[in-house]
């Protein structure tokens, strides 16, 4: 049975053609929730709907002019409780005025969105952190310039839905700033 047939429900965008259209290609995880979203009004729809969003490579004060620290600075500001996630800076016991999680596992409570500021080629490492968190993120946001497909599809397959390579600051400022709920 072709696989339209037999799961129709199940529909994937694909990356962007030219001419910034997108396509849709049938595959069998979208009934589990899991969707890669390269559609910007629905990236825009989850970016202002999240209210807790966990940090995953946030840097510290000391850096507070890179990306890994003004984004979430500025969710914060804008009302999104902030889990701090850093790899590096062992003895950094709060940043934001929040507690270090060290282990994504150690997160217990809901997480809207997963943003994550690490390279393409340490995607993989966190992959099997992230499908442990219990609950499971509802979206793992990749910041801009970080893409990785094989990744991106394992947490599709997951449920997880997946934001590659766009700014969350950008697309919640663009969405108005604060959340709508």
């Amino acid at each position: 049975m072709p696989l339209a047939l037999a799961a129709p429900a199940a529909r994937l965008l694909t990356r962007p053609r030219p001419g910034g259209r997108c396509r849709l290609r049938d595959v069998a995880t979208m009934a589990s929730g899991g969707i890669i979203v390269t559609d910007r009004d629905e990236a825009l729809k989850i970016a202002i709907g999240a209210r807790t969003v966990a940090v995953l490579g946030i840097k510290t004060e000391s850096q507070a002019g890179q990306p890994a620290y003004f984004v979430p600075e500025y969710l914060q500001g804008v009302g999104c409780k902030i889990i701090p996630v850093p790899v590096y800076y062992p003895d950094v016991q709060q940043i934001l005025g929040e507690p270090v999680v060290r282990d994504l596992r150690q997160i217990k409570q809901r997480v809207d969105i997963l943003d994550v500021f690490r390279r393409p080629q340490d995607l993989a490492g966190h992959l099997e952190d992230i499908l442990a968190m219990e609950p499971r993120p509802d979206c793992v946001w990749l910041q801009s310039g970080i893409s990785d497909p094989d990744f991106e599809q394992k947490l599709a397959d997951a449920g997880i839905k997946v934001v590659p390579s766009r700014c969350l600051k950008v697309d919640r400022a663009a969405a108005g700033g604060r959340s709508a709920l």
